[in-house]
C-alpha cells in the first residue's frame, strides 16, 4: 500500500497543482492583475507548491528531516536531472550575463540557508527573513522588468500561456476548490507512504525526502523545462531552474520555518548541503556565462544524479564521511 500511497499522492499532487493554478491565473486576469505579476507570483509560487506542501505536511508530521530532504534533494534535482533531460534532448545556451542576477540571487540565498543550518533547529525569525528576502527579490525584479523588459518578462508571459483557457467565474472556482483539495490529500498520501517506506526498508526519513520526495516533487518543473527547451525557450528552461530553487529555499523553507521549526539531520548537515553548493557554483558558467549545455554534459549531470540517488539508497554518502 505504501508504493500505491506515494504513486497515487504524486498523481493528485501534480494534478491539483495545475488545476489550482489554472484556477488562480484565470480569476487574476478577470481581476485584471498584469501578466508579468502573474507569471512572477501566481505560477512561479504554483510550480514549487508540490515541495511547499509536501514538506509542510512532512514538518507538521514530525519529520523535519523529510522537509528539509525534500527541499535539498529537489534543488539537487532541478540541476541535476531537469537541466539534464532538457539539454539531451536538444542542447540548451543562453546569452551571457542574462541569469546573471537571479543566479547571484539564488548563490547567496543558498550560503544563508547552509548558515541558518549550520546554527539550526531553522525557526520563525529564520523563515521570517528568507520570506522577506523573497519579497524584496520579487519587487525588484518586476520594478526592473517593468521598465527595461527583456528575457524575464517573454518567459513569464510565454508561461502564462500555458496555464490559461479558464474564463467562466464558476469554472475557476471549481479549479480552485477542487486544486486545493488534491494539493492536501496529494500531499498526505505521499508523506504517510513515504514513512511507511522509511520503517519498512530501515532507512532515515532524510533519505526518502532526498531521493522519493524530491523526484516526485520535481515533477512540475521538468515538464516545464523541457516543454520550453524543445519549443526552444532555453532561456526559460533555465530560468525555471533557477527560479524554483530560489522558491525552496526563501518560499518553502521559510513558510515551513514560521510553522515549525526544523531540525537538521547530520547527514544533511555534513553532506548533502555542501553538495547542494557545489552543484550550484558549478553551474555558474552554463548559467551565467553562457557556457553550452550538449549531450555529452547532459550525460555527465545525469550520471551524477544517479549516483547520487543510488548513494542514498546504499548509504554511500556516510561511508564517505567516515572515510574522510
Amino acid at each position: 500500500m505504501m508504493y500505491l500511497y506515494v504513486l497515487l499522492g504524486f498523481i493528485f499532487l501534480t494534478g491539483s497543482a495545475d488545476i489550482l493554478v489554472r484556477g488562480a491565473v484565470g480569476l487574476a486576469r478577470r481581476l485584471d492583475i498584469p501578466p508579468l505579476v502573474i507569471g512572477m507570483t501566481i505560477v512561479a509560487f504554483g510550480t514549487s507548491l508540490p515541495e511547499f506542501l509536501v514538506s509542510m505536511d512532512a514538518a507538521l508530521a514530525g519529520s523535519s528531516a523529510m522537509a528539509l530532504g525534500n527541499i535539498v534533494g529537489s534543488n539537487l534535482a532541478n540541476m541535476l536531472l531537469i537541466v539534464g533531460v532538457a539539454a539531451f534532448l536538444k542542447p540548451i545556451q543562453v546569452k551571457p550575463f542574462v541569469l546573471l542576477g537571479d543566479f547571484l540571487v539564488l548563490l547567496g540565498s543558498s550560503a544563508l540557508f547552509i548558515l541558518f543550518c549550520w546554527h539550526g533547529p531553522v525557526g520563525r525569525m529564520q523563515g521570517g527573513l528568507l520570506l522577506l528576502i523573497m519579497a524584496v527579490f520579487l519587487i525588484r525584479s518586476y520594478w526592473s522588468n517593468f521598465y527595461k523588459g527583456g528575457v524575464s518578462v517573454e518567459n513569464n508571459l510565454e508561461e502564462i500561456k500555458n496555464f490559461e483557457g479558464l474564463k467562466s467565474l464558476s469554472k475557476i472556482l471549481m479549479a480552485l476548490f477542487a486544486g486545493l483539495a488534491g494539493v492536501v490529500i496529494g500531499a498526505d498520501l505521499i508523506v504517510d507512504g513515504g514513512v511507511e517506506m522509511a520503517q519498512v526498508f530501515g532507512v532515515s526519513d532524510e533519505v526518502i525526502g532526498l531521493t522519493v520526495f524530491s523526484i516526485g516533487t520535481s515533477l512540475p518543473e521538468l515538464a516545464a523545462s523541457v516543454m520550453a527547451a524543445m519549443r526552444g525557450h532555453l532561456d526559460m528552461a533555465l530560468g525555471n531552474v533557477v527560479g524554483s530553487n530560489l522558491f525552496n529555499i526563501l518560499i518553502v523553507v521559510g513558510g515551513v520555518a514560521i510553522v515549525v521549526p526544523l531540525e537538521v539531520p547530520q547527514q544533511i548537515l555534513d553532506f548533502d548541503l555542501w553538495l547542494m553548493m557545489f552543484v550550484t557554483v558549478l553551474m555558474l558558467p552554463f548559467f551565467v556565462v553562457g557556457w553550452q549545455i550538449g549531450r555529452a554534459v547532459a550525460v555527465i549531470f545525469l550520471a551524477v544524479y544517479v549516483g547520487y540517488v543510488i548513494a542514498q539508497a546504499y548509504g554511500i554518502s556516510s561511508l564517505v564521511l567516515d572515510f574522510i
